[in-house]
């Protein structure tokens, strides 16, 4: 029963704060929807604090998972395409993390230096899986070129759904696929002509 409350106060919060923005939301708020008593919440978290960082364990579990190399073989288009997709899920599904990040992690530097470890871990994999699509030919890029690159997928990655929001976007899907594509597109350049034909009819075929 009490692991039950524990979760059901986890997925609670998690709704409210991607919904009304995790600073608008107080544990008073998390208490009334719930319909227990702040009491009952604070015998399972001390604070709101305490409750994001709980949160954030179940997205570092999550993006762990996803930032992943084939085994066995090198990487080809499908393999980022769907690399993407779990990795927008994932922030989609844990959206205040992204939305209200900087004051997030200026409060708490246990989660600003677990943060910092997802994003090298993510520019690790992304160069990684450059560098495998270079030695099979997909792509012609130097060194310099895919550092560059990862980090700007990282950029558009961390900050996409702010700036989907900035321009007023509230679907789900569309969000998704247009971060998706947006970071393809960094890729682009660099496939030879007939990935980037390949490229171009996944895209289609994801409208």
């Amino acid at each position: 029963m009490a692991r039950d409350t524990r979760q059901r106060i986890l997925d609670c919060s998690l709704a409210m704060f991607n919904a009304q923005g995790e600073p608008n939301v107080t544990t008073n708020h998390i208490a009334d929807e719930l319909e227990i008593s702040p009491g009952n919440l604070y015998y399972h978290y001390r604070n709101k604090d305490d409750i994001i960082e709980h949160l954030f364990a179940a997205y570092e579990e999550r993006i762990d998972a996803t930032l992943v190399v084939p085994e066995g073989r090198e990487p080809d288009l499908e393999d980022i395409w769907l690399q993407l997709h779990h990795v927008f899920e994932c922030i989609w599904d844990y959206r205040f993390l992204y939305r209200d990040l900087i004051d997030i992690l200026s409060r708490n530097r246990r989660l600003r230096l677990r943060f910092a470890r997802i994003l090298k871990r993510g520019a690790e994999n992304a160069t990684a899986i450059m560098r495998g699509l270079v030695r099979t030919g997909t792509m012609r890029a130097s060194a310099a070129e895919i550092d560059a690159t990862a980090t700007n997928i990282l950029l558009i990655a961390t900050f996409w759904l702010n700036y989907a929001a900035a321009r007023g976007d509230k679907d789900e899907h569309a969000a998704i696929r247009d971060g998706i594509v947006q970071v393809m597109m960094l890729v682009a350049p660099f496939l030879r002509d007939a990935e980037r034909v390949h490229l171009n009819t996944l895209i289609v075929a994801y409208e």
